[in-house]
Protein backbone atom coordinates (compact mmCIF):
# COMPACT_ATOMS: atom_id res chain seq x y z
CA UNK A 1 0.00 0.00 0.00
CA UNK A 2 1.88 3.07 -1.30
CA UNK A 3 2.23 5.47 1.69
CA UNK A 4 2.10 8.47 -0.90
CA UNK A 5 0.23 11.67 0.17
CA UNK A 6 -1.69 13.25 -2.38
CA UNK A 7 -2.80 16.74 -2.59
CA UNK A 8 -1.87 18.76 1.08
CA UNK A 9 -0.16 16.13 3.44
CA UNK A 10 -2.19 18.30 6.30
CA UNK A 11 -5.85 17.55 4.30
CA UNK A 12 -5.61 14.02 4.31
CA UNK A 13 -4.41 14.10 7.55
CA UNK A 14 -6.92 15.80 9.13
CA UNK A 15 -9.50 14.06 7.42
CA UNK A 16 -8.17 10.26 8.72
CA UNK A 17 -7.81 11.72 12.33
CA UNK A 18 -11.78 12.62 11.87
CA UNK A 19 -12.29 9.11 10.57
CA UNK A 20 -10.25 7.44 13.00
CA UNK A 21 -12.00 9.52 15.95
CA UNK A 22 -15.48 8.58 15.01
CA UNK A 23 -14.50 5.11 14.74
CA UNK A 24 -13.83 5.32 18.63
CA UNK A 25 -17.78 5.15 18.88
CA UNK A 26 -18.41 1.65 18.00
CA UNK A 27 -17.49 -1.17 19.51
CA UNK A 28 -17.71 -5.01 18.71
CA UNK A 29 -19.85 -5.97 15.60
CA UNK A 30 -20.96 -2.76 15.30
CA UNK A 31 -17.20 -1.51 14.64
CA UNK A 32 -16.91 -4.05 11.67
CA UNK A 33 -20.09 -3.20 9.57
CA UNK A 34 -19.72 0.66 10.25
CA UNK A 35 -16.10 0.02 8.87
CA UNK A 36 -16.80 -1.83 6.04
CA UNK A 37 -19.83 0.11 5.41
CA UNK A 38 -17.48 3.74 4.82
CA UNK A 39 -14.94 1.56 2.98
CA UNK A 40 -17.98 0.49 0.60
CA UNK A 41 -19.00 4.26 0.42
CA UNK A 42 -15.30 5.35 -0.80
CA UNK A 43 -14.45 1.94 -2.73
CA UNK A 44 -17.89 3.73 -4.93
CA UNK A 45 -16.69 7.11 -5.02
CA UNK A 46 -13.51 5.93 -6.85
CA UNK A 47 -14.86 4.30 -8.90
CA UNK A 48 -17.67 6.76 -9.39
CA UNK A 49 -14.31 9.52 -10.44
CA UNK A 50 -14.09 7.59 -13.34
CA UNK A 51 -17.32 7.31 -14.90
CA UNK A 52 -19.02 9.41 -17.07
CA UNK A 53 -22.14 11.31 -15.30
CA UNK A 54 -25.12 8.97 -15.26
CA UNK A 55 -28.55 10.28 -16.15
CA UNK A 56 -30.03 12.72 -13.75
CA UNK A 57 -32.07 11.03 -12.55
CA UNK A 58 -29.98 8.32 -11.39
CA UNK A 59 -29.43 4.86 -13.07
CA UNK A 60 -29.07 3.06 -9.63
CA UNK A 61 -26.12 1.44 -10.82
CA UNK A 62 -24.86 1.05 -7.17
CA UNK A 63 -27.94 -0.39 -5.98
CA UNK A 64 -28.05 -3.89 -4.23
CA UNK A 65 -29.49 -5.38 -7.19
CA UNK A 66 -27.66 -3.65 -9.74
CA UNK A 67 -24.44 -5.15 -10.78
CA UNK A 68 -22.17 -3.01 -9.10
CA UNK A 69 -24.10 -3.24 -5.94
CA UNK A 70 -22.29 -5.52 -3.88
CA UNK A 71 -18.70 -4.41 -2.41
CA UNK A 72 -17.53 -7.71 -3.76
CA UNK A 73 -18.41 -6.02 -7.45
CA UNK A 74 -17.04 -2.79 -6.97
CA UNK A 75 -13.61 -4.57 -5.44
CA UNK A 76 -13.12 -6.49 -8.40
CA UNK A 77 -14.33 -3.63 -11.01
CA UNK A 78 -11.06 -1.23 -9.43
CA UNK A 79 -8.79 -4.01 -9.38
CA UNK A 80 -9.24 -4.51 -13.24
CA UNK A 81 -9.86 -0.99 -13.73
CA UNK A 82 -6.02 -0.21 -12.20
CA UNK A 83 -7.57 2.25 -9.09
CA UNK A 84 -6.21 -0.07 -6.38
CA UNK A 85 -2.86 -2.20 -6.08
CA UNK A 86 -3.02 -5.97 -5.05
CA UNK A 87 -2.66 -5.65 -1.52
CA UNK A 88 -5.39 -3.43 -1.44
CA UNK A 89 -7.58 -5.54 -3.47
CA UNK A 90 -6.89 -8.65 -0.78
CA UNK A 91 -7.35 -5.81 2.02
CA UNK A 92 -11.03 -4.87 0.73
CA UNK A 93 -11.44 -8.62 -0.23
CA UNK A 94 -10.44 -9.86 3.38
CA UNK A 95 -13.19 -6.72 4.49
CA UNK A 96 -15.85 -8.19 2.88
CA UNK A 97 -15.63 -11.64 4.34
CA UNK A 98 -14.94 -10.55 7.64
CA UNK A 99 -18.17 -8.07 7.40
CA UNK A 100 -20.02 -11.49 6.36
CA UNK A 101 -18.86 -13.28 9.16
CA UNK A 102 -19.88 -10.67 11.33
CA UNK A 103 -22.84 -9.84 9.98
CA UNK A 104 -24.06 -13.78 9.60
CA UNK A 105 -22.76 -15.35 13.10
CA UNK A 106 -24.93 -15.15 16.22
CA UNK A 107 -22.94 -15.84 19.16
CA UNK A 108 -20.57 -12.24 19.89
CA UNK A 109 -17.61 -12.14 17.52
CA UNK A 110 -14.54 -10.32 18.21
CA UNK A 111 -11.77 -9.13 16.00
CA UNK A 112 -9.40 -11.02 18.70
CA UNK A 113 -10.32 -14.15 17.79
CA UNK A 114 -7.67 -16.12 16.18
CA UNK A 115 -9.85 -16.92 13.15
CA UNK A 116 -9.89 -12.88 12.17
CA UNK A 117 -6.98 -11.72 13.53
CA UNK A 118 -5.11 -14.24 11.26
CA UNK A 119 -6.75 -13.18 8.49
CA UNK A 120 -5.99 -9.78 9.39
CA UNK A 121 -2.79 -9.96 10.11
CA UNK A 122 -1.11 -9.88 6.72
CA UNK A 123 -2.83 -6.95 6.18
CA UNK A 124 -2.05 -5.34 8.42
CA UNK A 125 1.71 -5.99 8.01
CA UNK A 126 1.09 -3.89 4.56
CA UNK A 127 -0.65 -0.84 6.07
CA UNK A 128 1.61 -0.19 8.80
CA UNK A 129 3.91 1.04 6.44
CA UNK A 130 1.40 3.88 4.95
CA UNK A 131 2.77 7.21 6.57
CA UNK A 132 -0.35 7.95 8.54
CA UNK A 133 -0.74 4.64 10.08
CA UNK A 134 2.12 5.86 13.47
CA UNK A 135 0.83 9.05 13.79
CA UNK A 136 -2.86 7.99 13.86
CA UNK A 137 -1.96 5.09 16.37
CA UNK A 138 -0.49 7.80 18.70
CA UNK A 139 -3.85 9.73 18.80
CA UNK A 140 -5.99 6.60 19.28
CA UNK A 141 -3.57 5.65 21.98
CA UNK A 142 -3.70 9.19 23.52
CA UNK A 143 -7.81 9.27 23.98
CA UNK A 144 -9.62 8.69 27.34
CA UNK A 145 -11.36 5.56 27.88
CA UNK A 146 -14.65 5.56 26.41
CA UNK A 147 -17.57 4.48 28.52
CA UNK A 148 -17.09 1.42 27.02
CA UNK A 149 -13.52 0.64 28.59
CA UNK A 150 -9.99 1.03 27.01
CA UNK A 151 -9.72 0.59 23.07
CA UNK A 152 -8.85 -2.78 22.41
CA UNK A 153 -5.68 -3.18 20.32
CA UNK A 154 -7.18 -5.34 17.98
CA UNK A 155 -9.99 -2.63 17.80
CA UNK A 156 -7.32 -0.12 17.41
CA UNK A 157 -5.57 -1.56 14.47
CA UNK A 158 -9.03 -2.41 12.55
CA UNK A 159 -9.77 0.62 12.94
CA UNK A 160 -6.70 2.35 11.84
CA UNK A 161 -6.93 -0.13 8.75
CA UNK A 162 -9.96 1.03 8.09
CA UNK A 163 -9.11 4.88 8.27
CA UNK A 164 -6.54 4.57 6.32
CA UNK A 165 -8.25 2.81 2.95
CA UNK A 166 -10.82 5.31 3.18
CA UNK A 167 -8.73 8.12 3.55
CA UNK A 168 -6.71 7.06 0.30
CA UNK A 169 -9.33 6.00 -1.66
CA UNK A 170 -11.28 9.53 -1.32
CA UNK A 171 -8.10 11.43 -2.01
CA UNK A 172 -7.51 9.00 -5.20
CA UNK A 173 -10.98 9.95 -5.88
CA UNK A 174 -10.10 13.34 -5.10
CA UNK A 175 -7.48 13.13 -8.49
CA UNK A 176 -9.57 11.17 -11.19
CA UNK A 177 -11.04 12.48 -14.32
CA UNK A 178 -13.94 10.91 -15.79
CA UNK A 179 -12.28 8.16 -18.17
CA UNK A 180 -12.85 9.49 -22.05
CA UNK A 181 -11.99 6.09 -24.51
CA UNK A 182 -10.09 7.45 -27.89
CA UNK A 183 -12.58 6.29 -29.90
CA UNK A 184 -16.57 4.75 -29.24
CA UNK A 185 -18.81 2.77 -30.78
CA UNK A 186 -21.86 4.48 -33.04
CA UNK A 187 -24.33 3.04 -35.54
CA UNK A 188 -22.06 5.21 -37.65
CA UNK A 189 -18.91 3.19 -36.84
CA UNK A 190 -15.92 3.74 -35.06
CA UNK A 191 -16.31 7.24 -33.74
CA UNK A 192 -13.27 9.45 -32.31
CA UNK A 193 -13.55 9.43 -28.30
CA UNK A 194 -14.26 13.32 -27.61
CA UNK A 195 -17.31 13.39 -30.07
CA UNK A 196 -19.81 15.53 -27.65
CA UNK A 197 -23.13 13.95 -29.48
CA UNK A 198 -23.65 10.81 -27.65
CA UNK A 199 -27.09 10.27 -25.68
CA UNK A 200 -27.71 8.88 -22.36
CA UNK A 201 -30.38 6.39 -22.84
Amino acid sequence: MSSSLPHSPEVAADAARRIALQMLEERGRGAVLVGVARVDAALEHLLQAVMTPGPLKGDGLFLPDRPLGSLGAKVALASRLGLIDAPVEQALSTLRRLRNAFAHTAESASLSDPVHSARLAEIYTEARANSLWAPLESVLNAQEPAHQGPLDPALRDYILLITVLVAFLEAAAQQLQPYRPPVVMGFAGVLAGDREDRVDD
